[in-house]
């Protein structure tokens, strides 16, 4: 994608925005980028939604990671790198395996992890505007 995308959203546009975002060439490797509380894991759930994720409670297989499994058996991995401490943590848990599998893999707070994300990524930024709106940037 050459040129950025940019939405405006609320909340209760949330799902169309996921749909609008998962009907361009996608990476299936996809860093976000916001504030906390911008709203990142609230996009990622409603984006998996939009895959075809119908359960997300399955627990954690690291506490750094969940696995959803879409109606279609795709794979969705959702990591939440917040609470990683270092980036050696995150390479000995074989990170990077799940980097390359081929499955969908949403990232929070990749900056804890700059020299194993994928070149080949794409990325998204959420800003929350003083309405409560939310501006996201997809690069």
């Amino acid at each position: 994608m050459s040129n950025p995308l940019e939405i405006t959203f609320t909340l209760d546009e949330i799902q169309d925005v996921a749909r609008k975002i998962l009907s361009q060439p996608l990476k299936k490797v996809i860093t976000f980028h916001a504030e906390m509380g911008a709203g990142k894991t609230t996009f990622i759930k409603a984006l998996s939604q939009q895959l075809g994720v119908e359960n997300m409670t399955s627990s954690p297989t690291f506490s750094l990671v969940n696995e959803y499994e879409t109606a279609d058996g795709e794979i969705v991995y959702h990591f939440d790198l917040y609470r990683l401490n270092s980036e050696e943590e995150a390479y000995d848990m074989g990170i990077d395996e799940y980097f390359y599998s081929g499955n969908w893999c949403f990232i929070e707070w990749p900056e804890k992890t700059p020299n194993l994300i994928p070149l080949d990524h794409a990325s998204i930024h959420i800003k929350q505007l003083p309405n409560g709106s939310r501006v996201l940037t997809l690069k």
